[in-house]
């Protein structure tokens, strides 16, 4: 994936907090190509995305405005948003 378009990456609510930014465009290496080895990838990128995956199992993903699961693809070039789960009422 690397030499190819970035992922544009989105964080929100407390993710945004947790990372200190907004959004930021990545190049994962050539092995990332699931919401879940994305995940794995940017938590260690420092202590601010540690944290932010830290309860992975709270975080919710969508994949170019789709819901997503760990398992689906990441290709370059898209856009992968990382937000807490939604209540509604």
């Amino acid at each position: 994936m690397s030499e190819s378009a970035p992922l544009h990456v989105l964080y929100f609510a407390w993710l945004r907090e947790r990372t200190g930014m907004a959004e930021e465009r990545v190049r994962p290496p050539p092995g990332v190509a699931s919401v879940a080895a994305l995940i794995d990838w940017l938590a260690a990128r420092g202590p601010g995305h540690a944290a932010a995956f830290a309860h992975r199992a709270t975080v919710r993903c969508a994949v170019n405005q789709e819901f997503a699961d760990p398992a689906t693809a990441v290709h370059p070039g898209d856009e992968v948003a990382f937000f807490p789960p939604v209540t509604g009422g």
